[in-house]
């Protein structure tokens, strides 16, 4: 997000009183000229002033005070805050709001919280902190939930750092190994018909309500990776726990990152990437790691909310210019590097099956293959509701045989017959014999919905079984059906 001076409202915001001190009191020469108009420099330089609270290691911290709140951004005057650093804000006694840098002007800087905000007044002391620029070790933390900031969400305890950055370069683009190996994941109609590779980048498009986390769980569970690595961004609380339950049967290790929808924007914001540091850790090992973000729309609204709040003018439907910056920053970081690799599967919200909103069309691009669930399907109790005439793999080609790829488009082929006539052959009209193909394609109609339609496993042991046992009969499926469907 750029800076924040231009756009920044500052009309009608809470001066702060001057006989405000900080902590441990500050000399009258350090105060503001009493006429000085607000945002006149200090006489004398912050790191001056006397009482900030140490932090272990990291000697005096640079202390300041809030100058001006409105809405969700607070101006602070602190020296040695740049962009992206950590301040904590004075609440009530003994209790400290930790805020974010999201821009700055000739006034000072400007911040959001990342907490609760409660009893925040005028003049409240504020400190410099040091936030670990870096993911905890993969290896502490699986088996566990955590929070935003790597803390473990049931014991509070702070994982030990690891070796990636929260926020990192992805890999170099002439550095990433070809893609040639597939991935099974015990459900035929990906297997078959949409098959994920090693090291790939898949957008799962859905609206609310089609089976999306339970298509995530089955995919958890079916693939066989190395670790797990789940980001539940903007989610329900009580998602969190059914999440970690159809995890909980993993034989792989596992590590959730939590930031539900009643956090503020830069937790939000912050889980995501945390995830997929972590992620990058595991790749790092030489380990292959599946990534689920879910979700990266509301991802993308939170980097709207702060931008917005920074100051940002909005551009595509609200959606700042910076949002569509940050973006493939995330879905980039995915993929294969070394002998480690990223299989990320992205779930993005569709309003009202709108693939054109902006945030679903840019990801759209980024990514290597799209699964779209469809409301009707669902209805129909069609599951996974994965509409296979909208949904691609881009990578088929680089993992399946050229007779496999013939068997899929014949089958693709049949779907796309059927779903072009259906209202004709569900009102009758259509007269058998006048489309040979079409003849075919409702014979083995039935057939078709038979592979397609498959249940949840009962247990992720199970489920992994079935991806890699099941991968020669959902290839002998498929060629059955390709023959029955071919004139």
């Amino acid at each position: 997000m750029t800076g924040g001076g231009q756009g920044v409202p500052v009309s009608g915001s809470v001066p702060v009183s001057d006989r405000a001190v900080v902590s441990g009191g500050v000399p009258a020469s350090a105060q503001p000229h009493p006429e000085a108009p607000v945002g006149a420099p200090l006489r004398t330089p912050l790191r001056a002033l006397a009482g900030a609270p140490p932090v272990p290691g990291a000697g005096m911290v640079a202390a300041g005070r809030l100058v001006r709140a409105r809405g969700p951004v607070w101006l602070v005057r602190l020296e040695g805050a740049g962009l992206g650093a950590v301040v904590e804000v004075e609440g009530a006694p003994g209790r400290w709001v930790r805020a974010q840098v999201v821009g700055f002007d000739e006034d000072g800087v400007w911040v959001m919280p990342c907490g609760v905000v409660a009893d925040i007044r005028p003049g409240a002391t504020v400190r410099l902190v040091p936030l670990a620029e870096r993911a905890p070790c993969p290896v502490a933390s699986a088996g566990r939930v955590l929070d935003a900031f790597g803390r473990c969400l049931r014991s509070g305890a702070a994982m030990p750092a690891g070796d990636e950055p929260v926020r990192g370069p992805a890999p170099a683009a002439l550095q990433r190994p070809p893609i040639v190996e597939r991935v099974w994941t015990g459900l035929r109609v990906i297997d078959g018909l949409l098959p994920l590779a090693r090291g790939q980048r898949v957008g799962l498009f859905a609206g609310s309500g089609v089976g999306k986390s339970t298509l995530l769980g089955q995919v958890a569970a079916g693939v066989a990776a190395d670790a797990v690595v789940v980001g539940l961004i903007g989610e329900r609380g009580r998602e969190v726990g059914e999440m970690v339950e159809l995890l909980a049967a993993s034989s792989v290790p596992v590590t959730v990152v939590v930031a539900t929808s009643d956090e503020p924007a830069l937790r939000r914001v912050r889980a995501a990437e945390l995830a997929t540091a972590l992620a990058c850790a595991w790749r790092r090992r030489g380990a292959h790691c599946l990534l689920l973000l879910d979700s990266l729309t509301r991802y993308a609204r939170a980097l709207r909310e702060v931008a917005l709040a920074s100051g940002e003018a909005p551009a595509r439907r609200g959606y700042p210019a910076s949002v569509f910056a940050r973006l493939p920053e995330v879905i980039e970081r995915a993929g294969a590097a070394g002998t480690g690799a990223v299989t990320a599967v992205y779930t993005v919200l569709v309003d009202g099956g709108d693939m054109e909103e902006p945030i679903a069309d840019e990801v759209r691009g980024l990514v290597d293959g799209h699964w779209v669930l469809d409301r009707e399907l669902a209805r129909c109790g069609h599951y996974p509701a994965v509409d296979v005439l909208s949904s691609v793999s881009r990578l088929a080609g680089h993992v399946c045989g050229p007779e496999e790829l013939d068997h899929a488009r014949a089958v693709r082929a049949a779907l796309a017959l059927l779903s072009e006539h259906r209202d004709a052959i569900d009102l009758g009209l259509y007269v058998p014999g006048s489309r040979p193909a079409l003849d075919l394609a409702i014979a083995v109609r039935e057939g078709l919905r038979a592979f397609l339609v498959q249940g949840v496993a009962s247990d992720g042991a199970q489920a992994c079984a079935q991806g890699e046992v099941a991968a020669g009969e959902t290839r002998a499926w498929l060629a059955a059906l390709a023959r029955e469907v071919e004139p």
